[in-house]
């Protein structure tokens, strides 16, 4: 399999095991936002951008996202940013690729994690640093 697409789907499962277990208690410093208007390409490519502060990880980072519509039965990843956590406010922006048919244009839900991945042992555990939930208004490209 292909580092990004693993990489993604990581990030994907590691946010959707973060709305599973429920926020973590982090820093009230660490922030994260998502912008009002995603974006739909013809093809179904889904961007979604924000804003994100984190600080102190001692693994790697990253910001993932994650979109449903209508019921939020179905989530979909869209992409995961690296993240620098050095306390200062960083832009994100995240891409993926969704069949054409299955998302529309108009309003969705958007999951927005960081994740930073440290060592447990054998394994690399996710800590999460911020975790916002939003809707958005999805604009045709």
């Amino acid at each position: 399999m292909p580092k990004r697409p693993a990489l993604a789907a990581a990030l994907g499962a590691a946010a959707l095991l973060c709305a599973a277990v429920g926020p973590a208690t982090a820093d009230p410093s660490e922030t994260v936002t998502v912008d009002p208007t995603g974006r739909i390409a013809d093809d179904g490519t889904i961007t979604l951008s924000g804003t994100y502060r984190c600080s102190g990880s001692t693994g790697l980072a990253f910001v993932s996202s994650s979109i449903s519509q209508g019921d939020h039965t179905s989530v979909y990843p869209i992409g995961g940013t690296a993240a620098q956590c050095d306390g200062a406010e960083h832009r994100w922006e995240n891409s993926g690729p969704i069949s054409p048919r299955t998302l529309k244009a108009g309003k969705a839900h958007v999951q927005v994690t960081i994740t930073e991945l440290r060592a447990g042992g054998l394994l690399l555990l996710p800590a999460f640093h911020a975790v916002q939930d939003q809707d958005v208004k999805l604009a045709q490209e």
